[in-house]
């Protein structure tokens, strides 16, 4: 008899589905938590094995298991880590870390239009008119998070290398502290100090002859703290790396009578290629080489500790690690060097990242966000800025982790 190659296949494949059905496993229908339900194992697991020369586990000298009483296998151990793993309620129990809306500050975009201009470098952020800012701080506000820092994009027409515009009283961000505190009195203001998104030199300090003046800087940097702190700022938080910045800033506050005005300094900033992103999102790349001269060496952990202690030392009342996945480390040495809290910036070029690899099906967002955000807790961060405040909110309200 002859068979087509088209017979000889479907023979093929019917005889091998069969044979594999012989030996299959027959599984019943899934379980209610989601696991199949499988034939229940003997434990003994005696006479699975046809072959002699197969290792046996439980005899020999040196054998590395045993049996018990009922004569099934077992691993003559009294410390089982599992035990505290073996449900949600028990894993909920003796959980070292838990995340919560009250622990995010929320950057976000501003800039003086009608109409909100997406971010392509970052998907899902947006610079926000005033109005559409402050519509997001009040649904935010509803999920939980309660801080929010505010990053203007302002018109190059406004950009001086003395960067003048970053004090000025009727500017992008004294109005929309001024919106904020009046439509959601109890929301926490931050606010960015530094230059650059004011400077036409696009660094974080005043530039002569291609060098950052650190005293000038600081001069100009006290005006734009005293301005944001009459505009209604809770927090102020310099982030140009200045050496000395923080007690001037404090001296600038006080004798202004602001000292309930907090500053959270960005003390560990790092001169990362993180960065890219939010430079996008407010057109402040810098106008000239790079910005290696006040920001951190990446190669370098224990320099953090030198700017903790002088940060603590001027009078900050927080201090913070930026970027935040990539110096785990370092969020871990200052969280034992000090005792302030201890932020962490999840910057724009990881949020880009997660975005990215989500967007092509390799990642589950929610998944992994909620992740990321609970290692940096784990790591010894009390506060974390991110790009997720408000969506991971929702996710842990979803959860049940944590409810209004």
């Amino acid at each position: 008899m002859k068979f087509s190659a088209t017979s000889l296949l479907l023979l093929t494949l019917t005889t091998g589905a069969a044979a594999f059905s012989a030996v299959a496993p027959k599984s019943a229908a899934p379980s209610t938590d989601g696991a199949p339900s499988l034939d229940p194992i003997d434990k003994t697991l005696q006479g699975i094995d046809s072959d002699d020369s197969v290792f046996e586990p439980t005899s020999g000298n040196g054998a590395p298991l045993t049996r018990n009483n009922k004569d099934e296998v077992w691993v003559s151990q009294r410390a089982r880590p599992r035990r505290n793993r073996k449900s949600p309620a028990i894993r909920g129990m003796v959980r070292e870390n838990i995340v919560t809306p009250a622990n995010f500050i929320y950057p976000l975009f501003i800039h003086d239009e009608d109409f909100n201009q997406p971010i392509v470098s970052m998907p899902g952020c947006e610079r926000h008119s005033l109005d559409s800012m402050l519509a997001e701080v009040q649904e935010s506000f509803k999920l939980g998070v309660r801080t929010f820092v505010l990053f203007p994009k302002v018109p190059d027409e406004l950009k001086t290398n003395l960067g003048v515009e970053a004090y000025n009283p009727e500017g992008i961000v004294p109005r929309a502290i001024r919106m904020i505190k009046a439509a959601v009195p109890d929301a926490v203001v931050v606010t960015d100090v530094a230059l650059d998104p004011y400077s036409d030199q696009g660094h974080d300090g005043v530039v002569e002859d291609g060098k950052i003046l650190n005293d000038v800087t600081i001069n100009q940097l006290c005006k734009q703290v005293v301005c944001q702190a009459r505009a209604g700022a809770d927090i102020v938080a310099p982030s140009d790396m200045m050496d000395g910045r923080v007690k001037a800033i404090r001296d600038a506050l006080d004798s202004e009578g602001f000292t309930d005005v907090s500053i959270l300094s960005y003390t560990a900033k790092y001169a990362s290629a993180y960065y890219g992103p939010f430079r996008d999102a407010l057109d402040s790349h810098p106008g000239f080489g790079d910005k290696k001269t006040y920001q951190q060496d990446p190669a370098n952990g224990r320099e953090a500790l030198i700017e903790a202690t002088l940060d603590a030392a001027e009078g900050a009342d927080m201090l913070m690690v930026k970027p935040g996945m990539p110096y785990l480390d370092v969020i871990r040495r200052l969280k034992d060097h000090s005792d302030l809290p201890i932020a962490a910036y999840h910057v724009s070029g990881e949020y880009a990242m997660i975005k990215a690899a989500c967007e092509k099906g390799w990642l589950n967002e929610r998944d992994v966000v909620l992740e990321t955000l609970t290692c940096f807790k784990r790591a010894g961060a009390d506060i974390i800025l991110t790009y997720y405040a408000k969506q991971a909110a929702q996710w842990i309200k979803e959860d049940g982790l944590y409810d209004m």
